[in-house]
């Protein structure tokens, strides 16, 4: 019965956080960015302040989970992420990976489907922050280096989409184009959510028997460099980098998993 119980509470809790972020993200888009807009005139510091209100915003929203009993979480190895200039990489097992990363990442870039800039819920904050839009065509790829040299860190889930439910992965080959093209070293980070929940194709409110347990692992920088030495073929260095990648994460998401 108190199990039973306790389900309730968080279907009602995951309803109550999917209402807030929608209404967070209008409460943003109606009465904070105007102000900014309106007040700071130099672009390159309203993207900063915006990019600032949606990580501290973001965090507020993580904290409000786990103080509803949504969700726990632990992540290792975070101060790895405290530089700039980072290509941070990620597993996508879940619909709220985007949020944990934009939380907790400063000076964090992302690329945005192009649905959300004309989405009433997310085009105020995206056009604020001034993502990158992923229907800008080729160039999205120098979008994305620009934004690295600039010292932004930018967080891409190379699935491009979340990991079905057999957990297999298919990286695409943009990131790895990014990293060799740039010549940027990659920060992978490895996301486990036990039991699975808000993967594709999942309803919220079909919340697990048990509450969410999300581990996000920032592990150690892999090196660009050797995927490029011995080949003046970038696109070949792209695909060298893609396949040792998603071999990579599969693999550490499955020790990560037992351990």
């Amino acid at each position: 019965m108190l199990s039973r119980v306790e389900r309730y509470w968080r279907v009602a809790g995951t309803g109550l956080s999917f209402f807030s972020f929608g209404a967070g993200g209008l409460l943003l888009r109606v009465l904070v960015f105007p102000v900014l807009n309106l007040f700071i005139r130099e672009q390159g510091l309203r993207v900063t302040i915006a990019r600032n209100v949606i990580r501290f915003t973001f965090r507020s929203f993580v904290e409000m989970m786990r103080g509803l009993g949504v969700l726990r979480y632990d992540i290792t190895g975070l101060e790895r992420l405290d530089r700039n200039g980072l290509l941070i990489l990620a597993n996508h097992p879940t619909l709220i990976d985007t949020v944990f990363l934009m939380a907790f990442v400063k000076r964090a870039d992302c690329i945005v489907k192009g649905g959300l800039w004309s989405n009433p819920f997310t085009n105020g904050p995206v056009r604020a922050a001034n993502y990158i839009n992923n229907e800008n065509g080729p160039a999205m790829v120098e979008q994305c280096i620009g934004s690295l040299n600039a010292g932004n860190n930018l967080i891409i889930f190379p699935e491009g989409t979340r990991t079905p439910h057999d957990g297999a992965l298919h990286f695409k080959r943009g990131a790895a184009n990014i990293a060799v093209r740039g010549r940027f070293n990659v920060t992978p980070v490895v996301i486990r959510c036990t039991p699975p929940t808000l993967g594709k194709g999942d309803k919220w409110w079909k919340v697990p028997s048990r509450r969410v347990h999300l581990r996000i692992d920032v592990r150690e920088d892999i090196a660009v460099d050797p995927f490029i030495a011995g080949t003046d073929s970038e696109p070949l260095a792209a695909r060298r980098l893609t396949d040792y990648l998603q071999d990579y994460f599969a693999k550490e998401s499955t020790r990560h998993a037992v351990a």
